[in-house]
């Protein structure tokens, strides 16, 4: 596989009322072909939040979007375009930050999370002095992350998710 220049084509999901924020750094092929965040079978985003929220795990993009604005979870990733060979993390470069303080305007978000340290790591470097508010890392959700069972990221997520 090679390089190649991605744009992320999606929107943030948030509303009025979201007051927590969970950025990726950039989707998936999978969710990329899905145009939804988290839409490898594998990741274990959904499974988390549904476990946290006491919530039935949603299937469609609709029942995924509206779990979340239930619950004011607002979700997008750090990176707008990059460039990426297939779906590795650790190989993106030339990144163009995605513009997240348009989120930070128009809810009243009191805490951001970042899913997993590469999405930490380009937050520190493009998005931190933009936001002028720090990131908490979460362990990943990723099917890489191994290390990580579905019970532990659980009781991680929610000792510091706070839902």
């Amino acid at each position: 596989m090679k390089y190649q220049h991605v744009e992320h084509t999606f929107e943030p999901v948030f509303d009025e009322k979201s007051n927590v924020l969970i950025l990726g750094s950039f989707p998936s092929i999978k969710s990329r072909e899905e145009q939804f965040y988290y839409g490898h079978p594998q990741n274990r985003f959904w499974k988390i939040l549904s476990n946290l929220t006491k919530e039935k795990l949603p299937i469609t993009i609709e029942e995924k979007r509206a779990m979340l604005l239930r619950n004011h979870i607002a979700i997008w990733d750090v990176v707008a375009s990059c460039d990426i060979i297939g779906s590795s993390d650790s190989s993106i470069k030339n990144v163009e930050p995605a513009p997240i303080n348009n989120i930070l305007k128009q809810a009243p978000i009191q805490r951001i999370y970042v899913n997993g340290g590469t999405a930490y790591k380009l937050y520190k470097k493009y998005c931190e002095k933009e936001t002028k508010r720090e990131a908490i890392k979460l362990p990943s959700s990723s099917p890489a992350n191994a290390a990580w069972s579905l019970e532990r990221l659980t009781d991680y997520w929610g000792k510091e998710l706070l839902l």
